[in-house]
């Protein structure tokens, strides 16, 4: 925990826990970019709040029934809102209507693309704050990505927050407050995550089983340790590896490219490389390819070995690519033809690096 709370600058909160929990005002927004921690430490402030025995540092004890339910996801003062959370909702509801198995896989797959926070999520809420406590003890809300909320969620989050009993507290976390209604961050008290300092990070990652790869790939990650760390989870470390390679090789011919990356695709992992993944992965590698042109540096491969077959490449045909290519990561979730849609993103990657070769495609 001790470096946990080093990386993610746990000292932030620390001004407002000090005296107790009484002072602590009704709503927090953590805000910041991704993949730094704010979520970990969202959830061990919500622990703190609810744990029946918590320590003289005002952490959770880790052992009473508070905890023990918070562990296995069962407390029944404990409310959390994610995306994830809505396509479950979703689902429920469409299984509820009585559709048939078709409708069902047609309407999930619309709905999924939406990526909000609705309305009805919010509005369940409502019973659970201001019926009553089953622990007559405090109630915690934790809404992950409070920035997707549509406006109808916002404002019905919005009212609830107007007055809300003394013992509810919700924490609210965002990648992007500017998404945010401002009437919503005025309800809440803003503390702003930056990204950890590049050797702090380097070296908890290293501790954390990334030993002398942990700045390669926190330089992919855009300084993200978590996220890094959420790669290794997932074993895609050995993907992120093979797209690299694969885009630093000599391949001219986007049909080839594109079976190279179908294999990574169909990879058998829990959570495995998904078509996103590949294109952020693309994006990531032309932006670096452009700016080495313009500053001799890069930002997000810095580490990996740099293509030697690549003779200067035009900057500004590196950049448009990288633009074009927005269209198939709005896209890259539920391509029509996968293999066709490889097919076509190799071909923008590799017009990029030789225009004169592609002009017909």
């Amino acid at each position: 925990m001790q470096q946990f709370d080093k990386l993610i600058n746990y000292e932030v909160i620390s001004p407002l826990i000090r005296e107790g929990f009484e002072r602590l005002p009704h709503a927090l927004l953590f805000a910041g970019p991704s993949g730094i921690g704010k979520r970990d430490l969202a959830e061990n402030l919500a622990l703190a709040l609810l744990c029946e025995a918590i320590t003289t540092k005002n952490h959770a004890c880790g052992q009473c029934a508070a905890c023990r339910w918070m562990a296995t996801g069962t407390h029944p003062d404990f409310r959390r809102i994610t995306l994830d959370e809505a396509a479950i909702d979703e689902s429920v509801t469409e299984a509820s209507a009585g559709e048939t198995t078709v409708e069902k896989t047609a309407d999930k797959t619309k709905k999924s693309k939406s990526r909000n926070i609705g309305i009805d999520q919010i509005r369940a809420l409502e019973d659970f704050v201001f019926i009553g406590s089953h622990r007559s003890a405090r109630r915690v809300i934790l809404i992950s990505e409070t920035e997707l909320m549509t406006i109808a969620a916002a404002n019905s989050l919005l009212k609830i927050l107007e007055e809300p009993p003394a013992s509810v507290y919700f924490i609210l976390i965002t990648n992007n407050q500017k998404n945010l209604l401002p009437t919503l961050r005025s309800r809440a008290r803003v503390i702003l995550f930056p990204h950890p300092d590049h050797p702090t990070a380097t070296q908890w990652l290293s501790q954390a089983g990334l030993n002398d790869k942990a700045a390669r790939y926190l330089a992919r990650a855009g300084g993200a340790p978590m996220r890094v760390l959420q790669w290794k989870k997932n074993d895609q470390l050995a993907a992120i590896d093979a797209l690299v390679e694969s885009l630093a090789s000599s391949i001219t011919d986007p049909l080839v490219l594109a079976s190279r990356w179908e294999a990574l695709l169909k990879s058998k992992n829990d959570r495995p490389f998904l078509m996103e993944d590949l294109v952020e992965g693309i994006q990531c590698w032309l932006f670096d390819l452009a700016l080495a042109q313009a500053t001799g540096e890069v930002h997000y491969h810095a580490g990996w070995p740099q293509p030697s077959h690549v003779k200067s490449p035009d900057p500004h045909l590196l950049l448009k690519a990288w633009r074009d290519i927005n269209t198939f990561r709005r896209n890259a979730r539920h391509p029509l033809n996968p293999l066709l849609f490889l097919e076509s993103l190799a071909i923008y990657y590799l017009r990029a690096l030789k225009p004169a070769a592609y002009i017909a495609a």
